[in-house]
């Protein structure tokens, strides 16, 4: 299992709607395959920043199954126009303990 984290920054006053974007958009993300959960984090210091995490069973599901699907280019035309910069995408595994 990995997580994927991203800093989302969203142009200034677009955060409602940016919002709304996203609670449809999760519809997307969820009915792929290897997808466990996601969530999306509003920052309480910097407004228009967001954290999204999301877990998948495997890289793959995330970087080729959902990235190189037809339903991410729907994701991308929901969301991709909110952002200023555009994101960074992170990947990472749990450390057992």
């Amino acid at each position: 299992m990995i997580l994927e984290a991203v800093i989302l920054q969203v142009k200034q006053g677009m955060e409602e709607e940016y919002e709304e974007a996203f609670r449809e958009a999760s519809k997307i993300i969820s009915s792929m395959k290897g997808y466990i959960f996601h969530e999306l984090q509003r920052c309480m210091e910097v407004r228009g920043k967001y954290l999204l995490l999301v877990k998948w069973e495997s890289l793959e599901d995330h970087t080729i199954g959902f990235r190189q699907s037809i339903e991410y280019q729907d994701w991308k035309k929901q969301l991709h126009h909110f952002y200023d910069p555009f994101p960074a995408v992170e990947h990472f595994e749990n450390v057992p303990l």
